[in-house]
């Protein structure tokens, strides 16, 4: 009566075009950057899985390309890099191939999971429980109107209910016709007593 209740539903899992259209935008934006926006990926990786390990990727690639900026900025060559803007460049290209791999992988695999869940969530919680597809004939109940059956199952014809008489009694034992007399007696008495007072 006071349980816990149903338990929230999940919410319903993103559609699989839109999710490819996400890796692909996130990895071309990666690509095109020569790994300057690679951080985004892992950022949305990071938002989208919560897990601590991709948090700590995502920030150790934002403090790599964050590295390569200043080493690209600190450059002094003026038609061309030289050391620093060299390591910066170099930083930059570096991270875009490990960051589209992790990123794509594991964006694949938490989408797999996050769908198998779904899909389990959506099987009946008791295994052992089977619905009957076909319904038994029910009594009718006192005062409650019948319902209808869901709309997934097929209805048969129920035969009409034909009311036996019930079977006779058998006789009362000894003892129930022993305390109906004393019920009676005890209510004569009564009668007596306050119809003499």
């Amino acid at each position: 009566m006071h349980g816990h209740g149903y338990a929230p539903p999940h919410p319903p899992a993103p559609s699989e075009g839109s999710q490819v259209t996400l890796r692909v935008l996130f990895v071309v934006l990666a690509v095109i950057t020569c790994g300057f926006l690679a951080w985004a990926a892992m950022l949305r990786l990071a938002l989208v899985t919560r897990r601590t390990l991709d948090w700590a990727l995502f920030t150790v690639v934002a403090v790599l390309e964050a590295t390569a900026v200043v080493l690209i900025a600190i450059d002094p060559g003026k038609d061309g890099f030289e050391r620093p803007g060299n390591a910066g460049m170099t930083i930059l290209v570096s991270t875009v191939i490990p960051v589209v791999a992790y990123y794509l992988t594991m964006d694949i695999r938490h989408c797999g999971q996050a769908r198998a869940a779904q899909v389990m969530y959506q099987q009946p919680q008791f295994p052992g429980y089977v619905q009957q597809q076909q319904p038994q004939p029910q009594q009718p109940s006192y005062g409650y109107p019948s319902q209808a059956p869901p709309p997934h199952v097929t209805q048969t014809p129920v035969p009409p209910v034909t009311h036996t008489p019930p079977p006779p009694s058998r006789p009362a034992p000894a003892r129930i016709n022993q305390v109906r007399a004393e019920l009676d007696e005890l209510s004569d008495y009564l009668r007596k007593q306050e119809g003499g007072n």
